[in-house]
């Protein structure tokens, strides 16, 4: 079979040549660079809520799992004194070190997790022992996404709720 142009069977009219079919296809172009800049940020901040949420419910789930085995200790003496069920962690000057909002409940839950092994006991116990609580806190480090904290205690409060009242320092 012979075509009379060669071996060409469809011509694409040079369109590409032309001033509004340019403007038309950069629009497009650019546009799908913006609607993708778009749809990143959103992901980006839907996925950074979402993490705050699973922080938070983790540190709430260690929390009942603790008051749950200080209440299963507790039924068993029922006649037993007020014992610690809660303990409960501010960082006050977190906003003024401009610490992440992610960081913060990692650095809560790390202090909660040094002195976790007062839940359960008597708050007279706990009471005595409130300067080894202080000390615990403030001799030790903790490391989150490889920057060293350190924290001083402000105030600290003892009764079925352990609060504590901390500042935090950056050591790096």
């Amino acid at each position: 079979m012979a075509y009379p142009r060669g071996s060409v069977l469809m011509h694409v009219p040079p369109y590409h040549k032309k001033n509004t079919w340019q403007r038309f296809i950069a629009g497009a172009l650019v546009g799908g660079i913006i609607a993708y800049i778009v749809f990143i940020f959103m992901f980006g901040s839907m996925y950074e809520n979402k993490l705050k949420e699973n922080l938070e419910l983790t540190s709430r789930v260690n929390d009942l799992k603790n008051q749950n085995e200080a209440l299963l200790k507790d039924t068993e003496n029922l006649k037993a004194p007020v014992k610690v069920s809660v303990i409960e962690i501010k960082i006050e000057n977190a906003e003024e070190l401009s610490l992440d909002s992610l960081v913060v409940p990692k650095l809560q839950e790390l202090v909660k997790d040094e002195i976790s092994h007062i839940t359960g006991q008597s708050v007279s116990i706990v009471e005595e022992i409130d300067q080894l609580l202080i000390s615990s806190i403030e001799n030790k480090e903790f490391t989150v996404d490889d920057l060293r904290y350190q924290f001083t205690v402000r105030m600290l409060v003892i009764s079925e709720t352990v609060k504590a009242f901390l500042e935090v320092e950056a050591l790096n």
